[in-house]
């Protein structure tokens, strides 16, 4: 029988052989690679021969033919029958199992493969949905071989969308007062009171959309995620709609976002001095001064403070912002404290703690601390004297004096979390020193115990040291869990830079995260930040 056999080539410059069956014996002829080609080796001709059943082939010929190939047919074995391969599929499964794909092994001399024997195959490999049916007829029509095809593909599922609210105001609404050309900043038109009215829409629900279920190349069904609703931010003087679904006004007053709720406050407004004529004042909403905040008063509000003349040695304490129209002359008795924002055009010798920012055209001689930033800007653009602990950044003009003033920042953590890691530290040594004073008397105790000595007053103090015992072991094990999270968001959280546009003097002590640096010589125009130890870098901002 006469035939012949040839091997594929993957390349154009690959190297090939070819196996001609003829009456006096099965001839192997080698064809070289070209350039950069595969060149054919020992072992493909090998399984070739052994998967064509050629017996007693000389194995020294073939050989020498893949070591130099002749291009010639040599005669490797005695006449034999041609065995015929078909055509077969091989079938490989994505480890997802959301795609199949096809690799077509060309015949020996056999048969093409059909269609029904393809289909046999994928179910025999358990893919069953997603079958490009249109493909699979043209590949079995007209197949491409050694080429791993896509030929099923599963449905993806698709989650849905939790429910989301949408705001009919401005929740970060920015409150950067505006510098004018001289350099002076604008601290009248601050653009800052959102009102409302009666019946006025505050926000509304965006219902969930429900996930879309998918399904794999093997039938199976893929789940999807519901999206989850989610609840109105129900505040103060706020009220639901009929339908459920919008948040209304139910006052006059300004609307406020605190604490993840949606209020509206009245406005308390005092129309002189804070003094000797109102006392202290605390108000659920919003308070406005017109004239000045008087040393030794105080103002509390459940939402802001705003006073347009000037603060003396008073204290303040507002949820959301404090806005000083003037600015704040503490004489080292002046109290800021908020959850939002600290505006004002200068503060002299106070103690100022924010939530979010501290933003000034100078800051004198005061101890400042805040969640993000610090941004004094203006024409002075002065932080000098004090303390500054920020969370992220302080951007300044001059931080310092030419008297080479001591003036201390430190940025990279919330200055609220390193004192409470401060304080559980403290709670921690305490407990743990009455811990160990109460086992050394459960010890003592016991011992009585065992002598017989132990009379109904020291039988009641042992259960008592019991249970107290217990208590402190555990406020150790959630002192010691506490701690350990806050350190390491402490950790987390060491970054932060110093912008400085114009000078840093020398006195003033930089704290970035665990990294410390002492400015000798004065610095102009630069960025402070931490990698490894304290960098000075270009001005950034």
């Amino acid at each position: 029988m006469m035939g012949n056999a040839t091997d594929v080539k993957k390349n154009v410059n690959d190297g090939y052989f070819e196996l001609n069956y003829k009456p006096d014996g099965v001839y192997l002829t080698v064809y070289p690679a070209l350039g950069s080609g595969q060149k054919v080796s020992n072992s493909d001709i090998v399984n070739k021969l052994a998967k064509k059943r050629i017996k007693n082939y000389i194995k020294v010929i073939v050989d020498e033919e893949v070591r130099k190939p002749s291009k010639k047919p040599i005669r490797i074995a005695e006449p034999q029958d041609e065995v015929l391969i078909d055509s077969a599929v091989e079938i490989t499964v994505s480890a997802d199992k959301m795609k199949a794909y096809i690799n077509f092994i060309p015949p020996d001399g056999g048969n093409p493969i059909s269609k029904q024997a393809v289909i046999m195959e994928l179910t025999k490999n358990g893919v069953e949905y997603g079958i490009n049916n249109n493909l699979l007829d043209s590949l079995v029509k007209y197949p491409s071989y050694n080429e791993k095809i896509l030929i099923a593909e599963g449905v993806t599922a698709v989650n849905g969308k939790s429910g989301q609210i949408e705001f009919f105001f401005d929740i970060k609404k920015d409150r950067r007062p505006t510098i004018l050309e001289d350099g002076r900043v604008d601290y009248r038109d601050l653009d800052i009171i959102r009102n409302a009215v009666v019946g006025q829409k505050l926000c509304t629900l965006i219902p969930p959309v429900m996930g879309i279920s998918g399904k794999n190349v093997l039938g199976l069904d893929i789940k999807a995620l519901d999206g989850k609703p989610v609840k109105l931010p129900k505040g103060r003087n706020v009220e639901i709609s009929e339908d459920e679904t919008t948040l209304i006004s139910t006052i006059e007053g300004e609307i406020n976002f605190l604490e993840g709720k949606v209020s509206v406050f009245p406005n308390y407004e005092v129309p002189a001095d804070v003094g000797t004529s109102t006392g202290n004042i605390k108000f659920v909403g919003n308070v406005s001064v017109r004239g000045n905040v008087m040393s030794g008063y105080e103002i509390e509000a459940g939402g802001n403070v705003e006073v347009f003349g000037v603060v003396e040695g008073a204290i303040i304490k507002a949820k959301g912002d404090i806005v000083l129209r003037r600015g704040m002359q503490g004489n080292d008795k002046g109290i800021l404290i908020c959850g939002g924002d600290v505006i004002a055009r200068y503060i002299e010798n106070s103690v100022v703690q924010a939530g979010n920012a501290i933003k000034a055209e100078a800051i004198m001689h005061s101890d400042i601390k805040c969640g993000n930033f610090v941004e004094i800007t203006g024409k002075k653009g002065l932080l000098v004297g004090g303390k500054c602990r920020v969370g992220k950044e302080v951007i300044a003009k001059v931080i310092g004096s030419h008297m080479a003033t001591v003036t201390e920042v430190e940025v990279g953590y919330d200055p609220a979390l390193k004192e409470k890691f401060i304080k559980l530290k403290e709670e921690l040594n305490k407990v743990t020193n009455d811990s160990i004073k109460t086992d050394q008397a459960i010890v003592l105790l016991k011992r009585m115990e065992k002598a017989g000595t132990l009379d109904p007053k020291k039988e009641e103090l042992l259960a008592r040291s019991l249970r107290t015992n217990i208590h402190l072991k555990d406020r150790i094990n959630q002192l010691n869990i506490e701690i350990e999270t806050i350190n390491n968001k402490l950790n987390e959280e060491s970054k932060g830079k110093v912008h400085v546009s114009s000078t840093i003097y020398q006195g003033s002590r930089i704290v970035i995260g665990t990294s410390m640096l002492y400015i000798k010589d004065t610095l102009q125009r630069c960025t402070l930040y931490r990698d490894g130890d304290i960098r000075i870098g270009q001005f950034e901002k």
